[in-house]
């Protein structure tokens, strides 16, 4: 499985945006993680879309979470950027080829789909258990505990 560039951007984000006090615009974030504004601004919208974060209009607006960040799964952010269906689609192979099984014996799902389907399950409750409150806090272990200060401070910073 590989996800989309845009599941990392948005998770920076909705950590970044528990430093702020305020509404952040999206030039701002881009800028912060080094993408380009039209790239962030589409996985934002999706943000928005879903419900995690809103968008403030105006000279003094931005972006803002709409929850605090211990009510906002990485689940959340992946499935507004993603989408929600499972990482597996079953085609039902085995009712294909020269060997075919006919529709009417397959009345279980076959190994390979329970197993694959077991597998994104297991996947989503283990993103479910982690928030952004969760990612803030390993940031600041691993980058020290003043980052998320200094990454404010840059924020609340004018604009060159």
């Amino acid at each position: 499985m590989r996800l989309s560039g845009g599941v990392e951007s948005a998770l920076h984000c909705c950590v970044a945006l528990t430093a702020a006090d305020g509404p952040v615009p999206a030039a701002r974030l881009a800028e912060l993680h080094g993408v380009s504004a039209t790239y962030l601004a589409k996985h934002l919208q999706a943000l928005s879309r879903a419900g995690l974060m809103h968008s403030v209009q105006g000279k003094a607006g931005g972006y803002v979470l709409t929850r605090s960040p211990e009510e906002i799964t990485v689940l959340d952010v992946v499935e507004a950027i993603e989408g929600p269906r499972s990482t597996f689609v079953c085609t039902e192979i085995r009712q294909r080829g020269p060997l075919a099984v006919s529709p009417d014996d397959c009345t279980v799902s076959c190994v390979i789909a329970r197993t694959m389907t077991a597998a994104d399950r297991a996947w989503r409750a283990a993103l479910r258990e982690v928030s952004i409150a969760d990612l803030r806090s390993a940031v600041g272990e691993d980058h020290g505990v003043d980052v998320l200060a200094r990454i404010g401070d840059w924020l609340r910073s004018p604009l060159p």
